[in-house]
């Protein structure tokens, strides 16, 4: 298969996202609230700026949209992105709590379980209709659930709280098809700026502090242009060409790359347990993108 630059952008765009754990825990001192109120602040910055700056057409398109759809939809849609806002704001603060005070494999095991969460999600939440080879893999995923949680039952639940809370975004997200999904992001994050600053003293949140701290602003704004915006583009443009499954397919990238990190890069370790635990996973994940069960047309 010759690849085309959509290919090469959402290889990149998940390549990005699985080197993300190297600069958040350069901010392994800092509280898990305090990176997530920056980080929002800043990704609401640069993508107010974008939008002002070279977007301006699709922000009205999008408002223009909204106000000509029927009552019902405009209650969907804005029911999608609140409910969206505050589950990815929850998602953002519990992943980073987890590779800084957890461990970078339970991170890693968040996103590698999260689709076929996702589709277990959708066919309790939406009906999606899921094939044998399927279920088989949801299962065999719960089996390397077990198994991890037999050692590490803090870590597991840990890993599928976040899973749960990025796939649960994801379900939210798909009665927005047909808008601007940069558009809705940044409603989302504008909403999650507005909710998180009176609650900045309950997440471990300084907002004085950080402004005045060179390293924590030089930091998040790495996290929030390299790692938030830069592959959110990147990940779109794909979409633009690609269908969403070969792009699904591809986000397995981002979790396999921070399984390496986790090993080779910060020198964790598993044991046999979780090894077996990995194995079965990898094998699950294999099984759920197979062809197995899908009728031919």
């Amino acid at each position: 298969m010759k690849l085309s630059r959509h290919h090469l952008a959402a290889l990149a765009a998940f390549l990005i996202w699985g080197f993300f754990p190297i600069p958040l825990r350069w901010l392994a001192g800092y509280a898990s609230g305090q990176i997530l109120f920056f980080r929002i602040l800043l990704s609401l910055s640069i993508l107010l700026l974008l939008h002002g700056l070279a977007r301006r057409a699709a922000v009205r398109q999008v408002w223009a949209q909204w106000q000509a759809a029927p009552a019902a939809e405009r209650r969907s849609v804005g029911i999608s992105t609140v409910v969206g806002g505050l589950l990815l704001t929850s998602n953002w603060l519990l992943f980073i709590y987890v590779i800084n005070k957890v461990s970078v494999q339970a991170g890693s095991f968040a996103y590698l379980i999260c689709p076929i969460l996702t589709a277990l999600l959708g066919f309790v939440v939406l009906r999606e209709r899921l094939r044998p080879n399927q279920w088989l893999a949801i299962g065999l995923s719960a089996l390397s659930c077990a198994l991890l949680g037999a050692g590490e039952l803090r870590n597991v639940l840990m890993s599928l709280v976040v899973a749960t809370t990025y796939a649960a975004y994801l379900i939210s997200q798909r009665r927005l098809q047909g808008y601007d999904r940069l558009v809705l992001l940044t409603v989302q994050l504008l909403l999650a700026a507005l909710v998180i600053l009176p609650l900045a003293p309950l997440l471990g949140a300084d907002p004085w502090a950080g402004f005045q701290d060179t390293r924590l602003l030089g930091v998040v704004f790495i996290l929030s242009s390299v790692f938030t915006v830069i592959p959110l583009f990147l990940n779109l443009y794909a979409l633009n060409a690609l269908p969403s499954g070969t792009v699904g397919i591809m986000m397995y990238l981002n979790p396999i790359v921070s399984f390496a990190l986790a090993f080779v890069y910060f020198g964790e370790e598993a044991t046999a347990l979780q090894g077996a635990a990995y194995g079965v996973i990898f094998f699950s994940v294999i099984l759920y993108n197979s062809t197995l069960g899908r009728k031919r047309s």
